[in-house]
């Protein structure tokens, strides 16, 4: 299936529910994690063969380092070698791959030079952009930008909301048109808080594990079904797929 008309620029899934799918088959949360693989991959594609521009996954909060340290370990290493596994075929396909946060030092080193390496052997591609966040906080990322400002001497009556976004990470990343939030919760959770400020938002009952492809596309027909207007009155652009102006 392809859909053509009336896509959202930018998609944004917070891929929850792997504890919740495990603990439904009486197995380690950690078998959860190994399952979402999976769903990763095939969102991927997904979004690429519909013609998304942009997708960011929530992958590591700032806040999932409380967890136990055994599951971040396993964690971690299945970072790694899903980026090991899937570095020629997200190449091979154009698309593009970043990182949103890693600024811990707790990560392990072998994973952060797999991430530079896939950063670097994907940088030219422009099919797609796929953002990883990764060690991410929202929060944290508007004091970044907020210290940037400082540090750059910009007076405050120059700081306008295009000038502060030019500080975010990643800056040419345009803002998120729709979140995706698997297993029925509704929470933002900490994810780029700026940049979902006018998203549409969905909440499909599937755990992270089982969502594929059909489910995305359900989404995408739930988004194009919406009127966006911005706080406006204006006939919504989501039907005709123009840019809201």
């Amino acid at each position: 299936m392809e859909i053509t008309s009336g896509l959202p620029r930018h998609v944004a899934c917070v891929m929850d529910g792997n504890g919740r799918w495990a603990a439904q088959r009486s197995l380690p949360r950690t078998a959860g994690h190994e399952a979402a693989e999976a769903a990763v991959m095939d969102v991927i594609e997904a979004a690429r063969s519909a013609g998304i521009g942009w997708l960011s996954l929530y992958a590591f909060s700032t806040e999932n380092w409380r967890r136990p340290s055994s599951e971040v370990e396993i964690l971690m290493r299945l970072v790694r070698g899903a980026i090991r596994k899937h570095a020629p075929a997200l190449h091979a396909r154009g698309i593009r791959c970043r990182f949103l946060g890693m600024s811990d030092t707790r990560i392990p080193p072998p994973l952060v030079q797999d991430i530079t390496d896939l950063t670097v052997l994907t940088g030219d591609n422009r099919r797609m952009t796929l953002t990883v966040a990764f060690d991410h906080g929202g929060r944290r990322d508007i004091v970044q930008a907020a210290r940037s400002l400082i540090r750059a001497g910009i007076p405050a009556d120059q700081v306008t909301e295009a000038t502060f976004a030019r500080h975010l990470p990643h800056a040419d990343t345009p803002d998120v048109d729709l979140v995706i939030r698997t297993s029925g919760e509704q929470r933002i959770s900490n994810f780029m808080l700026w940049q979902v400020a006018y998203a549409e938002w969905v909440f499909p009952q599937v755990l992270w594990p089982d969502f594929r492809a059909s489910h995305l596309w359900e989404c995408l027909d739930t988004y194009r079904s919406r009127q966006r207007r911005f706080g406006d009155v204006r006939e919504s652009t989501a039907i005709t797929g123009e840019e809201p102006r």
